[in-house]
């Protein structure tokens, strides 16, 4: 690795600091990826430890520059925010490293996280009706949820693939990914409420999580039900018609 590179490293995971110092040559030369997009995410393994290696794009030109000298980069962000989630006891992957390469702004970012060995995501239940258990797996998911916000979390990307579930003794475990775009603070109640506009769920199923989280919280059942749905439409009202307006592929 040349000196353009910076890693930070988790000290738990010295071990691994070698990988991490060859991060590219291991993630090119593994073909499979769990997730290619705008970023690409492959499972990796150093020593005895199962990882997921998620590599940002490139960004542009403007982005490298503020990235560089006025904020902390996404794979900066994944990681103080998974330290962050950890010290409030919320279960998310736990940071390995991150590894920036600098030419002399931001070119490249990896981070790296411990595997987490999940059953399903949130999606598997929302698209499936006959899901086993699914009633009382949603009642779950709202007083985990209620848990977060009562901790000052706010996850801006609170989406179906970003929720992670283990069936473990008889309960379900919840582990949130996809962490960079995150805020900590005190919660208005529509904040709380917005919060649940990206599952994409249908209104029977925001009436049982609405239901449950306003129990979890102390809130009003009929209040928690209505403004659920109300941010569910005008979210999928706003992605409707910007679908108007994109290009179609040829």
């Amino acid at each position: 690795m040349t000196d353009n590179y910076q890693i930070t490293l988790n000290p738990v995971y010295e071990n691994c600091r070698d990988f991490c110092e060859h991060i590219e040559q291991h993630f090119h030369a593994e073909k499979s990826s769990m997730h290619k997009a705008r970023n690409e995410i492959k499972k990796l393994y150093c020593e005895q430890h199962s990882l997921v290696v998620k590599s940002f794009k490139t960004p542009n030109l403007l982005n490298r520059l503020v990235y560089t000298y006025l904020r902390g980069s996404k794979a900066q962000k994944s990681y103080d925010n998974a330290l962050r989630l950890q010290a409030l006891d919320i279960n998310t992957p736990e940071p390995v490293a991150i590894i920036k390469e600098l030419t002399p702004t931001l070119h490249k970012s990896f981070f790296i996280s411990v595997a987490f060995e999940y059953d399903y995501t949130l999606r598997e239940p929302l698209r499936n009706p006959g899901f086993p258990n699914r009633t009382a797996l949603f009642e779950t998911f709202a007083r985990y949820s209620a848990d977060l916000h009562d901790k000052g979390v706010l996850h801006n990307d609170y989406s179906q693939g970003n929720v992670l579930i283990k069936e473990e003794n008889g309960t379900y475990v919840f582990s949130i990914v996809d962490i960079n775009r995150m805020e900590f603070k005190s919660l208005t109640r529509a904040e709380r409420y917005n919060n649940f506009s990206r599952l994409w769920a249908d209104e029977e199923t925001l009436n049982i999580i609405a239901k449950a989280y306003a129990n979890a919280t102390g809130y009003n059942v009929e209040e928690a039900v209505r403004e659920i749905i109300k941010y569910d439409r005008k979210h999928k009202n706003f992605k409707q018609f910007k679908r108007l307006f994109k290009p179609q592929k040829k």
